[in-house]
């Protein structure tokens, strides 16, 4: 059983300096990242089978990412390779607490120019849960290409994940970007989202109007503060773990991901081990925050395990 991730992929160059602009750093680490293949990579860490769909520019990032994601042992026969637009660059700046802004070079990149009749949608097969998120629907072509993905996958009969995943700057206007985002949620099982995505898409802290008659589970993430699940019938909220955090990009990936690998370890009953499985997936979130970067950060099953043990 195993996850296929759609969407972006991408260089994080993560400002060394703490406290300042993307502007007035001083120097870069490289990362691997963007948020779908981040948690293939997770989902692979955590020891289950793995696959990507996107696109990223032939050029010397796009061949570095795919050989990335190869050596982490992920599927890369759905990666395209574009000749129209480079690799997706963002440049991430970080407080004090490790938290982000982003400066995103792509104008256009080649995962905008992802088109629906390049999705290998072969890689479907013989896999149980469909990931995606909403920053390759914020144009066309990708945006056809994202939905007719995700169509499919419904059609398979796979379990839809989906991040309705908030990067206001990508976006033509707040309403394009909230409109796009509810987009999405047609077709998802379970969905995660942080209290700034809840309230930026419904007005308050409510997630009542997220439902869709699609919709299993809603995972609410409060950073260091863990996470509240809600099903159709229980409402669960389970704490987060005390780390020293250096960076939190990738986090609310390394939960995803954390999440999904627990459904496919509870398959057919996840529902009723809900707590436990958020419980995993907040601890592979908090590693996730102990590193630079989103993929160079995200733990092994081995890490997870001996974390959630203690010391």
């Amino acid at each position: 059983m195993s996850v296929v991730s759609f969407g972006e992929l991408l260089i994080d160059f993560v400002a060394m300096q703490h406290g300042v602009s993307v502007g007035e750093a001083y120097a870069f680490q490289k990362a691997p990242g963007g948020a779908p293949a981040n948690v293939a990579v997770a989902v692979s860490r955590l020891g289950h089978d793995s696959a990507f769909i996107g696109q990223v520019g032939d050029d010397p990032f796009g061949h570095y990412l795919a050989d990335v994601l190869d050596s982490e042992g992920i599927d890369v026969s759905g990666l395209s390779f574009s000749t129209e637009a480079r690799t997706m660059l963002a440049f991430v700046s970080l407080t004090a607490e490790g938290e982000r802004s982003f400066v995103f070079y792509r104008h256009p990149s080649a995962d905008m120019l992802f088109r629906a009749d390049q999705v290998r949608l072969e890689v479907l097969t013989n896999r149980k849960i469909f990931h995606f998120g909403s920053v390759t629907m914020n144009s066309e072509p990708s945006r056809s290409a994202t939905l007719m993905a995700a169509q499919a996958a419904h059609t398979r009969g796979m379990l839809i994940s989906y991040d309705p995943n908030l990067r206001l700057s990508l976006w033509p206007s707040a309403d394009a970007a909230r409109e796009g985002m509810l987009t999405g949620l047609q077709f998802a099982h379970i969905v995660k989202v942080s209290d700034e995505e809840v309230e930026f898409l419904t007005g308050s802290h409510d997630i009542t109007p997220l439902w869709r008659g699609e919709t299993q589970i809603i995972a609410v993430t409060h950073g260091s503060k863990g996470a509240t699940i809600y099903t159709r019938k229980t409402k669960v909220q389970v704490p987060g773990f005390s780390v020293r955090t250096m960076d939190t990009t990738g986090a609310g990936d390394g939960f995803v991901a954390g999440m999904l690998v627990g459904i496919l370890e509870h398959w057919g009953d996840y529902i009723s081990h809900i707590e436990s499985i958020a419980r995993f997936a907040n601890a592979v979130g908090a590693l996730a925050t102990t590193q630079l970067g989103a993929i160079p950060s995200l733990p092994s099953r081995a890490a997870v395990d001996k974390f959630m043990r203690g010391p």
